[in-house]
């Protein structure tokens, strides 16, 4: 059986031992339970906020989620829960099973994004990851590919979307964006998701982009490192920083330019655009191996170079936090 933390700790709906069930039904009383109604003995809405609670507990299957209910039946039947008893996990996974996959997901990423307090600036990074292990060659099935948003402050997954494979993140992303309520948010995106269609997508909800640049986008590419090449000297600002750790020294530069400096033909082809950005790092390890790199964006926000750094910084949470948890 999973051995799963105290309920008052994990659950973004309770508080102590206070539960705001409001938030809840308001975000899962909408999906549509399928069954006769005259053959129901455990109602959808107590098996869903069951599995629920316990999925972010923890529980990692039927089984487990019979387990974790029979521990908190008292809290539940306290909450108004399964007044008759609870169901065995066969029960359960029939019951789950008969929901529709999509309407879950957009009722759930609502939920999330309702109990987090997203602030006007906050970095939202948008990013895929191929789960370790999920190819399975016995069975051909492919390897899974989600797209997450991920909330860098709170560290909270806003939504996701499950893709073939990573060459379709292209499509996904919008996808995603249309989950989410973004509004006054910076969205940072890898050099996969620089694409005209999604920075577009990003500012008509109301939000700003932060996109790395590569040489997927030519033109855009080779129009910012002019421009840095031309203004670096004259950058109204910069910042740098020095960390020591993990047995390496790593030197971070940050400049940001207006796009002012840019040819008409690129600023007009990206919708909103304002700032382009340039970090510089340079690593070095205890065995004198070296690394120097440099990374360019472009973003809708009018970015300073300290709020650029914490946002290029901050995108970084998204391995960290939550790609490193799905390969492990």
């Amino acid at each position: 059986m999973t051995q799963t933390p105290a309920y008052d700790q994990i659950l973004p709906f309770t508080k102590g031992n206070s539960v705001n069930l409001n938030v809840f039904s308001e975000h899962f009383s909408c999906i549509e339970d399928t069954r006769q109604s005259a053959k129901i003995t455990y109602p959808l809405f107590d098996v869903l906020f069951l599995t629920l609670c316990a999925v972010i507990a923890g529980c990692q299957g039927w089984e487990d989620i019979e387990d974790f209910g029979e521990h908190r039946l008292a809290w539940l039947q306290k909450l108004g829960f399964f007044a008759l008893g609870l169901p065995v996990h066969d029960t359960i996974a029939r019951i789950i099973a008969r929901i529709e996959p999509t309407q879950l997901q957009h009722c759930f990423a609502n939920w999330m994004q309702a109990v987090t307090v997203l602030t006007d600036g906050e970095v939202v990074a948008i990013d895929g990851k191929t789960l370790c292990s999920s190819y399975n060659r016995k069975s051909r099935c492919s390897a899974i590919h989600m797209v997450s948003a991920f909330a860098c402050a709170n560290g909270v997954v806003m939504g996701q979307v499950k893709t073939e494979e990573k060459s379709n993140e292209i499509t996904a992303i919008p996808e995603l964006l249309d989950l989410l309520s973004i509004k006054g948010c910076l969205v940072s995106i890898d050099a996969m998701g620089c694409q005209k269609g999604i920075a577009a997508k990003i500012v008509d909800k109301e939000a700003d982009y932060l996109l790395a640049v590569k040489g997927n986008q030519e033109t855009l590419y080779e129009g910012i490192l002019s421009a840095f090449r031309n203004h670096l000297k004259s950058a109204p600002e910069q910042l740098q920083s020095v960390e020591k750790a993990h047995g390496r020294i790593e030197y971070r530069e940050y400049h940001v330019l207006d796009s002012s400096v840019l040819p008409s033909t690129i600023t007009d082809a990206w919708v909103g655009l304002k700032t382009i950005g340039l970090a510089i790092s340079y690593r070095m390890t205890k065995h004198k191996e070296s690394r120097l790199e440099y990374r360019y964006f472009i973003s809708s926000a009018l970015l300073t170079s300290s709020r650029f750094a914490k946002a290029v910084r901050g995108h970084w949470g998204i391995e960290n936090k939550l790609h490193w948890v799905l390969d492990v």
